[in-house]
């Protein structure tokens, strides 16, 4: 079996946040989805689980924390180009997210951008050029 990763993450509207995802080229996995959860598939390995708060406080014992107000997490995704980045980066920020949350960085062979989905969860988008990366 391959292995695989499951990030699941509170949201407030699940219609909001699957138009979020969805506009940002993840496809919703109905078989795995209900009035309380969504299914998000990135790729073939990584899933986002898409939690209305009060079903997501069933997982956990501590406290939901407000991801506007502190970061408990940061999320990267690779991206085939730089065009890449900049284009996930920008409609996130149309799509109800907030595109440069954080300075860009660009180092010749690693260029990262970042955003926040509707929730104020952070996603850094990042293109890595393996035959660019500098030797020692």
């Amino acid at each position: 079996m391959t292995k695989m990763i499951f990030i699941n993450l509170p949201v407030a509207d699940l219609a909001a946040s699957e138009r979020f995802y969805r506009s940002l080229g993840f496809e919703k996995n109905e078989q795995f989805s209900n009035d309380s959860a969504i299914s998000m598939v990135w790729s073939e390995a990584i899933t986002f689980m898409l939690l209305k708060h009060a079903y997501f406080s069933t997982f956990a014992k501590k406290p939901l924390a407000n991801a506007r107000e502190a970061v408990g997490a940061l999320f990267a995704i690779s991206l085939d180009s730089r065009d890449a980045v900049d284009a996930i980066t920008e409609m996130a920020g149309k799509s109800g997210g907030k595109a440069d949350v954080q300075d860009k960085q660009d180092l010749d062979f690693m260029y990262s951008r970042a955003f926040e989905d509707p929730d104020g969860h952070v996603f850094e988008s990042v293109y890595m050029d393996m035959s660019a990366l500098p030797e020692g």
